[in-house]
């Protein structure tokens, strides 16, 4: 099992205890990305992916400035932004970072008193509380900015019941290759700048109620090269969890310095989507062209047994086949976890994918972050960013 695991010694429920009450978060509603071209980008996702075709708002639909389609899998929705003239904010935001995450949309019972709460708190206002209605009904919004040019928006859809939200119409597609086995968002993980964690963890404290359960400084999160130090963030019932990492002091530049340097800013560095088998998923991503992070030596899987621990006796998964996909496997005392991740999404070195399958484990694979960040390196070095 992870060894060097920094946590409050209580037990999770103990430590969501002091998460505050004030913002109750029912789940990630969707998370938007600003692109320089929506339509490609789209069908990049659905074809890789396996989402689907779900809504679309733009020119046929009486936007003049933007065009936006969302694709859809299981309880995941991705919102594919574009600008349509070049004096949009939407295209300056992609000049600057490259295709990124912009809006992560929290679901929420009240996005009035969700503005409010945290306004009030010292959040600075992005949308004040804004109500948009068809005759599907009625949906409000309000939201805040996090770290960088990322925001976050308070999405309360209980009086809606349209396809995406008001201006949205429904995209028939021809074109639906079939889903890869992605159910939910497990977490988004946040790059910031050198001494700028803490800051954002107190953020997260005063502004969104959350808590602080996980961290990990250089001394566990190393390589011969590289460092880094991060701090996993959640919300009251656990449901909500957003790790920040900043760069530490290393011999080369890590991985966080190089995204900082190519997303030209704090952003959101990767999301981690949640999946029932991951054998399943990953050779059918494989299959459809995704690429992902060079496999750790045999020497990783011969310590497989040792990892799982008292967990080894309900460990199901072949470990042969594990490791022709390269898909790393670490236990807590809840459990165990097997992930991958993939190789950036885009031509700049910055979003990436994590696909996980928690079989009880809660933690983020501490044991399997010296062979991921060496992995990560090698490709760093064909980069000529290491």
């Amino acid at each position: 099992m992870s060894e060097g695991l920094k946590s409050v010694e209580f037990g999770l429920e103990k430590i969501f205890e002091g998460a505050q009450d004030f913002l109750p978060i029912l789940g990630t509603d969707y998370v938007e990305f600003y692109v320089g071209n929506a339509k490609q980008a789209a069908h990049y996702y659905k074809t890789a992916f396996g989402f689907q075709s779900d809504a679309y708002a733009g020119l046929e639909t009486g936007l003049k400035d933007r065009a936006s389609y969302v694709v859809k899998q299981d309880k995941i929705r991705l919102v594919l932004t574009t600008a349509l003239n070049s004096d949009s904010p939407i295209g300056e935001h992609v000049k600057k970072h490259g295709d990124g995450v912009k809006v992560i949309a929290l679901w929420v019972e009240d996005a009035r008193k969700s503005f409010e709460e945290t306004t009030k708190r010292g959040a600075k206002v992005y949308m004040e509380p804004t109500v948009t209605s068809d005759e599907f009904g009625e949906m409000v919004q309000s939201g805040i900015y996090g770290y960088g040019e990322t925001v976050f928006v308070f999405t309360e859809r209980k009086n809606y019941n349209g396809i995406f939200m008001p201006g949205y119409v429904k995209w028939e597609s021809d074109y639906n290759p079939e889903p890869v086995g992605l159910k939910y968002i497990d977490h988004m993980v946040g790059n910031v700048g050198w001494n700028q964690m803490n800051v954002w963890v107190k953020w997260f404290e005063d502004v969104m109620g959350f808590v602080n359960f996980l961290s990990f400084d250089d001394t566990q999160i190393h390589t011969e090269y590289s460092a880094l130090m991060s701090k996993v963030m959640a919300n009251g019932n656990g449901r909500i969890k957003f790790p920040i990492n900043e760069p530490a002091e290393g011999n080369k530049r890590s991985q966080i310095e190089e995204y900082l340097d190519f997303y030209e800013g704090e952003g959101v560095q990767h999301l981690a989507v949640s999946t029932d088998d991951i054998i399943k998923t990953v050779t059918e991503m494989k299959k459809r062209g995704v690429e992902f992070l060079s496999q750790p030596p045999q020497a990783y899987y011969d310590e497989v047994p040792h990892r799982l621990g008292k967990h080894l006796s309900h460990f199901k998964e072949d470990i042969k086949e594990l490791h022709k996909l390269g898909i790393m496997i670490d236990a807590d005392e809840d459990g165990y976890l097997l992930q991958i991740f993939t190789k950036p999404v885009e031509d700049r070195p910055t979003l990436f994918y994590e696909i996980i399958q928690r079989m009880g484990a809660k933690g983020f694979g501490a044991g399997n972050f010296k062979a991921l960040f060496e992995s990560i390196e090698r490709e760093q070095e064909k980069r000529g960013t290491l």
